[in-house]
């Protein structure tokens, strides 16, 4: 199989070089030259634009950062469409709105295009590792076609349903994650009020029956959200906000969780 992979940030760059060392034929594009220089001495290939990396592949993967950045790699002028040939299959690693999915694959599928969802967590140590979590959403036939290719840097790979399910299901990950963290800042200026200092807080928690992967990541950086706060505050906004607009569509209980994640949230926007 040719896997195209476009997306080589932090989280897309670790798994784009597992496809190659895996041995696929793997083309890569991106907006920015410099971004394919740390490809330059593998067995990748570049491509000038998303359809010349489409036409090269027969499974395209994307990690773009949200909903208006996948359609317009797909659909935009020179977009992979233009060149992903009938039979071709697109798997969305980016973490999107699961309607996105349904109306892209909608779109594909009269070109002859399967698409399937693909969100992953984990980060890129776990890529390094071999043991990124994909949660996807699709036809039997086609995660089983791309199985392989995810097995490159993924264990494990859940298939979670029909296309979009991923997507639900990282969505909830992302927003009792925001919850945990809300919850431990919270637990941490309690501690601090009652005068138990965060670092030995975050010691004691960090080894006892309320840690969490949320508390861990505050730990490692002195027991704030500022680093946070940079780098995934406005993705786990996003995805929280997509955990809203979905639980009101089901008509479903907007619980604890919500308010939890709310707090953490309000904390990395406005930081104390």
């Amino acid at each position: 199989m040719r896997v195209g992979f476009i997306g080589l940030g932090s989280q897309g760059g670790p798994m784009a070089r597992r496809i190659v060392e895996g041995g696929y034929d793997t083309t890569l594009w991106a907006r920015r030259a410099a971004s394919l220089d740390p490809y330059a001495g593998t067995a990748a290939k570049t491509a000038s634009t998303p359809a010349e990396l489409g036409a090269a592949s027969d499974l395209v993967c994307l990690c773009v950062v949200g909903d208006d950045d996948v359609r317009e790699v797909l659909f935009g002028a020179d977009g992979v469409m233009e060149g992903l040939a009938p039979g071709g299959m697109v798997a969305i690693h980016s973490t999107i709105h699961p309607d996105t999915c349904r109306e892209i694959a909608e779109t594909a599928s009269a070109q002859g295009v399967s698409v399937i969802d693909a969100p992953v967590s984990g980060g890129g140590p776990a890529v390094e590792a071999g043991q990124l979590l994909v949660m996807v959403g699709g036809a039997d036939a086609d995660v089983e076609k791309a199985r392989p290719v995810f097995a490159t840097y993924a264990d494990p790979i859940v298939h979670l349903g029909p296309l979009g399910s991923g997507q639900v299901a990282k969505i909830l990950n992302n927003l009792l994650f925001s919850a945990n963290l809300g919850a431990a800042m919270s637990t941490l200026e309690l501690g601090e009020a009652l005068g138990v200092p965060r670092d030995k807080l975050c010691e004691v928690v960090s080894r006892g029956s309320a840690n969490s992967k949320a508390l861990g990541s505050i730990a490692a950086f002195g027991g704030t959200l500022d680093h946070l706060a940079p780098i995934a505050g406005a993705l786990l906004q996003k995805d929280c906000r997509h955990a809203t607009a979905l639980a009101e569509e089901a008509s479903a209980p907007q619980g604890s969780v919500f308010t939890a994640a709310d707090t953490a949230l309000a904390i990395m926007h406005h930081p104390r």
